[in-house]
Parts: structure tokens; sequence; C-alpha cells
């Protein structure tokens, strides 16, 4: 019998279970998917050519966690191009730093929020000195950033994740693929994919009853590394929640997201970066003579691009717009990864949004010293949501069960 099971195998499960083991604890991974990873996936072309990632897609900071795991990581390289979609007209991106506040420069000045909570984003950016054209575009440029609408984002909260992060400066990518930093983790751990786990018991002096849908086993602590989105759907049900965290479940709904690795007839003429600040697109990218193109969509964007996915039409109208070298160039490969439409993430990430620091507090709580919670969702509103955030969290719920284990 484990002494340990952790429940999910992304950066958050695959972090606690390798500290675990570290620290000398028997500890059983167990993931629903076929694949470990969860929202880290990573496209590799048939020809062998670059990966590019389907989820998360960059490593942000000098001090992020997975250089550490890595070792030191290449910086990303710059596209030799960047655009912005405006009024479905690609033009130079560096027109929009023509103006006092580019989007870049008001994402900054949030950053540096220090006001009291309830101010939305979009409220913040109503009042931030942007004319209306700046703001339009601000309004995208973040709700692409945190996958939600600015109306929606609580602008103390966003703040506080920023200067909550430790990840330092820059943007790195992984050779290799984004997929290498959970598989590594996940080195030398008991890892069983393909086994959904149903139902979660705790009985005093018993342990705690793992069901899954193969059987069921007994644990002494067990730790849920899986998004609220999880358990709101209905796929894992966990006993004795109580009404704090039965609310933080709901609370902790991540934003839409939706990928897209397009395979083009013919290869790029140049290495661009695009930016729709139409909210069709999201961020569209592609590199000289290769013919893929990655779109990275969220919030209203996601919507647009999963419409158009489907569609030989629509992709030449939406990509037309966006990278004018396409018109007329079949797509013939479509790789999508859905968030959203995926059980077992449910959307992009959780971004913090109205009582959602509360919640992500309440959900990071431990049961009764037997159950325990870990994963991006329980850092909102106090770090950045993305890798570092859920390995940072993964480590600090592997603490919590060591400690536990003393008692």
């Amino acid at each position: 019998m484990p002494e340990v099971v952790v429940i999910g195998a992304g950066v958050a499960g695959l972090a606690c279970a390798q500290r675990l083991a570290q620290a000398g604890v028997p500890t059983l991974v167990l993931e629903a998917r076929d694949r470990i990873g969860g929202r880290v996936r990573t496209f590799r072309p048939a020809d062998g050519g670059p990966v590019l990632e389907l989820g998360a897609q960059v490593v942000h900071g000098d001090r992020n966690p997975a250089h550490t795991v890595l070792g030191p990581l290449p910086a990303a390289p710059r596209p030799s191009a960047a655009y912005v979609v405006s009024g479905r007209v690609a033009r130079p991106m560096g027109l929009l730093a023509r103006g006092a506040n580019p989007p870049w420069a008001l994402e900054g000045r949030l950053a540096g929020y220090d006001g009291p909570g309830g101010l939305s984003v979009g409220g913040w950016l109503a009042a931030s000195g942007a004319t209306p054209a700046e703001a339009a575009t601000g309004r995208e440029w973040l709700r692409q950033t945190w996958a939600a609408d600015p109306d929606l984002l609580d602008a103390a909260g966003v703040a506080a994740a920023v200067r909550g992060d430790g990840g330092g400066r820059g943007e790195f990518t992984v050779p290799g693929g984004m997929d290498l930093l959970p598989r590594t983790l996940a080195e030398g751990l008991d890892v069983r994919t393909g086994v959904p786990v149903r139902r979660v018991e705790t009985a005093a002096g018993d342990g705690v009853r793992v069901v899954t849908g193969d059987g069921e086993l007994t644990a002494d602590r067990v730790v849920l590394a899986v998004p609220p989105a999880v358990v709101e759907g209905g796929l894992l049900t966990v006993d004795g929640l109580g009404p704090d965290k039965t609310a933080a479940v709901r609370t902790l709904a991540p934003g839409d997201g939706f990928c897209a690795v397009l395979t083009l007839a013919g290869p790029a003429p140049e290495t661009a970066s695009v930016f729709d600040a139409d909210g069709v697109g999201g961020f569209v990218s592609c590199r000289q003579g290769r013919p893929e193109v990655l779109v990275v969509a969220k919030s209203g964007a996601a919507a647009y691009v999963r419409g158009a996915a489907g569609s030989a039409a629509h992709l030449a109208v939406f990509l037309s717009a966006a990278l004018p070298w396409t018109r007329g160039v079949e797509v013939v490969g479509v790789e999508t990864a859905d968030w959203a439409a995926d059980p077992y993430s449910g959307g992009a990430f959780c971004a913090p949004g109205p009582g959602s620091d509360r919640a992500a507090r309440d959900w990071a709580r431990p049961l009764g010293g037997r159950l325990f919670f870990a994963g991006e969702a329980a850092v909102t509103g106090r770090a950045l949501p993305w890798l570092q955030g859920a390995y940072a969290d993964g480590r600090r719920a592997a603490q919590e069960v060591l400690e536990a284990g003393k008692q």
C-alpha cells in the first residue's frame, strides 16, 4: 500500500510526488489521461522539425524552477517581424508603441497597482488615462494574458500575482519540448496513466479510500493535484469537502483556452508573431522555412478559433488577416488542444477574479491531516498561475504532507 497517493500527473502533482519520494515516502501517482503533463502538451512535426507547444508556451523568468529541474535554458528567440491585427488588417506591432499607452506598458503599470480589492481590471483601464483605442487594445492584450475578460479580473489580484512571482526576468524555451519538464519530474516515480479516480473518501483511523475506474486502494494520505473544475464537473467526488471548499470549486473556474497547429502546403517566408487586437485570433506565429502556424487563443478568441478550426474556408479567412502570405496556401493539417473541452482541465488556468484569493486559500487548506490540495488554482491571486506557480504549490503541498507525517 502506498503511503501517499497523488491524484494528477501535471506539474504540480509530479513536483509534489518528486519531493515526497526524495524524502523517502512511498508515493503513487494516478493520472486519468493516457499521458502525463496536464496542461503541458508538445507538438512534434512528422519531419522532425522544431517542436511547438499546444499548452504551456514558455518558461517565464531566469529564476523559474524549470531551470533547476532541466538545467539552464536558452532564451526564447525573438521573431524577426511582429504585427498587430486591427480592423482585420495586419500592421507592424511597432505602431502601438507610438502612443503613450501600448498594451505592454499598461500591463506593467497594472502590476504596480496597490489599491484595494474590488476594482476590476476593466475599471482600472478606464481610469488609466489611455485613449479609447489604447484601452481597447490593452483589454484584448490582458484578455490573452489572463484568459479572462478584464471586467471579470480583479486589479489587486492581478497585481499581487505578478508581484508574488519570484521567477525573475525573461522568457525561455525548452529545447526538445516543454513536455521534457514533466517527464524529468516523473523519473523514478510510480506513475500510472489511464487510471481516473472517481471518488475519495476519508474515515477516521482508516486512511483515505481511493476509488478508481479499475478498483480501489487505501493510502495514509492523498494529494489532489487536479483542477477544481474536475470536481465541479462531477468526474471526481470528494467526501467531506465542506461549504468553503465547495464554494471555492465554483469560484476557481479556469478561463477558456484553445491552441492549434495549422500545417500549410507551403513554408513561411519569415519568422513572425502576430497579436490579434480584434479579439479573433489571440497570438499567431510562424517560423521562416516551416509550414506550421501556431495559434494560441484565450477567452473570446478561443471560441472564435475553435469554431474556425473545423472549416478550411474559415481558417483561410482567419489566417489571411494575420498572415497575408497564407492567402491561397492550402491548410493540409490541423492539430488542436481544446483545453475548455478537456474534462480533466476545464480550461486554461484560473485568473484572479472577485473572491478568488480567498477561494484559493480555502482550496489549498488540508482536510483532517489526510487530504491535501495542490495546483495553480491554489495560488490564484497570490502568484502567477503558470508552470512556476504549479511547481511551487506542488512542493508546498508535499511539505504539508511531510509535516503531517511527523504528528
